[in-house]
């Protein structure tokens, strides 16, 4: 790695203008230094290089110096972010940009001998990833409705990692929360699966009582779908061929309500499966291959209230190997929270404080967290611009976009909103809400799914319940 090594000795230019203060000393802008003292270094060797981000995204920064006492950081721009003033010797700080631009970061170390500086190559900050897309040039890739049942109103949704029995690489799964003889909402029974491409047809999947309330997916490795049935208080695993298969039917669920499939690549150990449930508890479901290994509630306490068409719970599953975290939208508390490396975290690890009686009605406060793995909760977000959020999606940068439901909207809101949300950022929100169904009409977005093209261009696709569609949004 080619690290940076730039070195300003203060007590050369010291001497260079005679002003030498007192014996065996030199010195400039009111400091004095050892003239027997060996000269400080500073090496920055993160970044090493000119790069580019994401506003949202962090800087890492990595430094170490030598013969210094202290050291004293700045950065060239004040959208650059908090690396300002007084910092260890060596060390490493993760920066989060405040705003898009071109910034550089300095490290002025002094010692007895003199002081030395160090400067990182130029970070170009770009616009948001949301802020790129155009909600004005939204897709509609095609109805969700089952073509046998006739059941609606779609909710999870998640794209398919491999071609496998009725599915092929890159369609998108969804199920449907309502059925199709009465339309009501928790009795749909069906998964149907589209190809990816503007007007495509639904084609079935599953149909069965094991999926009543189907409202979230995820998808392992094989193409098996895990699906969250709320009403049949089940979490059944289809064949990517159809069948249903029932490998956690030993397991005590309450009604689940969110899902997440982590692979075996993001965790210490085993693929698995995260399930939020509605009484506001989270379980994990280590995996060999499809058959399970273990069942542990890791986390409990989130508020839960209402029942199908105003439901309150944990919700929107959604991790990222990169760092081991799980993400959960807090739909009660109008919160993202993060547990970090979370495949670490043992049984009720995590005891969420939700202060769910403070309030009459959500939202409730932000919650705090108790517990032996307490350290590894945290709330990113909270308010703003999120109301009763119920569903997120992975960015290709490592930030959420997070969209709110359809309760809790009041007079002069903007319903049918998305929102960018990062993990670093201070406060959490990254740049203004998208409105993605401006009919007026709440209820719009439920599922949301993520990938990129093989442009490397970001793809988020979502379920619009009010036409019953699975949409697209890119730039």
């Amino acid at each position: 790695m080619r690290t940076i090594h730039i070195v300003s000795v203060m007590g050369a230019s010291a001497i260079a203008t005679g002003l030498l203060i007192g014996c065996g000393g030199y010195g400039g802008n009111g400091m004095s230094y050892n003239m027997g003292s060996p000269m400080p270094t500073v090496t920055i060797t993160a970044p090493a290089q000119a790069s580019a981000i994401n506003f949202g995204q962090g800087v890492q920064l990595k430094w170490t110096s030598s013969n210094a006492s202290s050291c004293t950081a700045m950065t060239s721009s004040s959208m650059g972010g908090a690396f300002t003033g007084a910092q260890a010797t060596s060390g490493t700080a993760t920066v989060a940009p405040t705003g898009s631009g071109s910034v550089t970061y300095t490290l002025s170390c002094s010692g007895a001998g003199g002081m030395a500086s160090a400067t990182t190559p130029m970070v170009t900050v770009n616009p948001s990833i949301l802020s790129t897309l155009s909600p004005s040039g939204i897709t509609t890739i095609g109805l969700t409705l089952d073509p046998i049942e006739h059941g609606g109103n779609p909710y999870g949704l998640t794209i398919a990692p491999t071609t496998a029995g009725l599915i092929t690489a890159g369609d998108l799964i969804v199920c449907n929360f309502n059925d199709g003889a009465t339309n009501t909402q928790g009795l749909g029974t069906t998964i149907v699966g589209l190809h990816p491409t503007a007007g495509a047809t639904p084609y079935r999947i599953a149909d069965s009582p094991l999926l009543q309330g189907c409202n979230s997916l995820t998808m392992l490795s094989d193409d098996s779908i895990s699906a969250a049935a709320y009403s049949a208080n089940q979490n059944p695993l289809i064949a990517p061929n159809g069948t249903v298969n029932t490998p956690f039917s030993a397991d005590t669920f309450a009604r689940p309500w969110g899902q997440a499939y982590a692979s075996a690549s993001g965790q210490s150990g085993s693929a698995a499966l995260y399930i939020s449930n509605a009484d506001g508890s989270i379980d994990r479901i280590t995996l060999s291959g499809d058959a399970q290994n273990t069942f542990t509630q890791i986390a409990s306490g989130f508020c839960a209230s209402g029942a199908p068409g105003g439901i309150y719970a944990p919700a929107g599953l959604t991790y990222d190997a990169s760092n081991d975290t799980l993400y959960i939208v807090d739909t009660s508390s109008y919160s993202v929270v993060a547990f970090a490396n979370v495949s670490s975290i043992g049984a009720d690890g995590i005891v969420v404080q939700g202060q769910c009686g403070a309030t009459s009605a959500p939202p409730t406060p932000v919650p705090t967290f108790s517990g032996a793995s307490a350290s590894s909760a945290r709330a990113i977000a909270n308010g703003g611009p999120l109301i009763a959020p119920l569903s997120a999606a992975l960015l290709s940068d490592g930030d959420l976009i997070v969209a709110n439901s359809d309760i809790g909207i009041s007079a002069g809101q903007m319903p049918n909103l998305v929102v960018e949300v990062s993990p670093v950022l201070a406060g959490g929100f990254v740049g203004q809400p998208v409105q993605l169904d401006n009919s007026g009409t709440p209820g719009a977005l439920f599922g949301i799914a993520a990938t990129v093209d093989g442009a490397g261009n970001q793809l988020v696709y979502f379920n619009d319940d009010n036409t019953n569609s699975v949409m697209l949004l890119t730039k």
